[in-house]
């Protein structure tokens, strides 16, 4: 079996809460869909940060596995 994996950096949005960036996500899963390759694990890791504007960071690794 092939597998690709991935990492996508969720940032919290400046007002508000939840990720400004949720469609980068997607946007990686649908790509990889394409290809032929379908999820196969996820894990998130949390850090906070102390930068211009804040928020927290999570970080997503993806394990797609090929589905041929």
């Amino acid at each position: 079996m092939r597998y690709v994996v991935l990492q996508v950096i969720l940032k919290e949005k400046l007002w508000g809460t939840g990720s400004g960036n949720l469609t980068e996500l997607e946007r990686v899963i649908n790509d990889q869909a394409s290809k032929g390759y379908r999820l196969h694990t996820i894990t998130t890791a949390s850090s906070g940060s102390k930068g211009l504007g804040g928020g927290d960071r999570v970080q997503a690794t993806m394990v797609f596995e090929s589905l041929s």
